[in-house]
């Protein structure tokens, strides 16, 4: 039995088809991990979410897009000219599909692993243990009534500071950016939702969320996708596992038991 994470699919279900192929995955033996990011941009969102259901317990943290379907299936958001979501929202099996998938976590933590995935980041004021209550608090939300009035309220760049003391839909928001959406904070921590590109592209005064001084879960080893132009790259215990498949890129599997890498070639190209 092996465990293996992989990146970001973003629909890219030829891909993930060769890499479990390549990784010779054998269903109900090994363990697959997804860092969220299922659907959107790529060609194949609907047959992704479908193939994904009929694995056996896969781990799965929602990404941004995967929020994203979840608003516009419900009216909270409005489809984009880029997205590729309209076989899922017009499929007959739409509503056992979106039901399964807001089902999912944002945060899940291994302790036979000692490893904890996430999306896109943690803020430098959460650790591990507040990681999963305030993760927690944002999945009891998805999961329930007002799943369409919270998916409304989770955009935009404010606040940028994590306080407990935030309440409503402000402390959705910076849950949801902070799990789905950061790559640079600035040194004291605060949250920057508009640098997206490569290390040494970013605006002076921002580092990676993950080299935040003092950041309060650097003890914990942490997978994550959503960084497509950082590409599969490891910071000590820190690891990306989004190598740009979508954008023609590889996409990456790690085996978590020895943390060896595989990749293989992706023809997708995003929109």
């Amino acid at each position: 039995m092996a465990t293996y994470a992989i990146g970001d699919l973003q629909g890219c279900l030829r891909s993930l088809q060769a890499l479990l192929a390549h990784i010779h995955y054998v269903d109900g033996v090994d363990r697959l991990w997804f860092t969220g990011d299922l659907v959107n941009r790529g060609p194949e969102s609907l047959e992704t979410l479908r193939f994904l259901r009929t694995l056996t317990d896969p781990v799965i943290v929602l990404g941004n897009h995967d929020l994203h379907l979840l608003g516009v299936a419900c009216g909270a958001r409005r489809i984009g000219t880029d997205d590729t979501l309209e076989a899922v929202l017009s499929a007959p099996d739409r509503i056992e599909l979106l039901d399964w998938l807001r089902k999912q976590p944002l945060l899940y933590y291994d302790e036979d692993h000692g490893v904890a995935m996430v999306h896109a980041g943690l803020p430098a004021q959460w650790d591990m243990r507040e990681a999963r209550v305030h993760a927690a608090e944002l999945e009891a939300v998805l999961q329930g009534p007002d799943l369409c009035q919270a998916l409304g309220g989770v955009y935009g760049p404010l606040p940028d500071t994590w306080n407990s003391a935030l309440s409503g839909p402000e402390r959705l928001r910076f849950i949801a950016n902070a799990l789905t959406r950061i790559r640079y904070c600035d040194l004291a921590g605060r949250l920057d939702m508009r640098d997206k590109g490569p290390l040494g592209t970013q605006t002076p005064g921002l580092v990676p969320w993950f080299d935040v001084p003092g950041r309060r879960s650097r003890e914990t080893r942490i997978l994550f996708g959503h960084w497509s132009s950082l590409g599969r790259r490891t910071f000590g215990n820190v690891v990306c596992l989004d190598s740009g498949c979508l954008w023609g890129g590889t996409l990456t599997a790690l085996r978590l038991e020895d943390s060896v890498f595989f990749s293989v070639p992706c023809e997708n190209r995003g929109a």
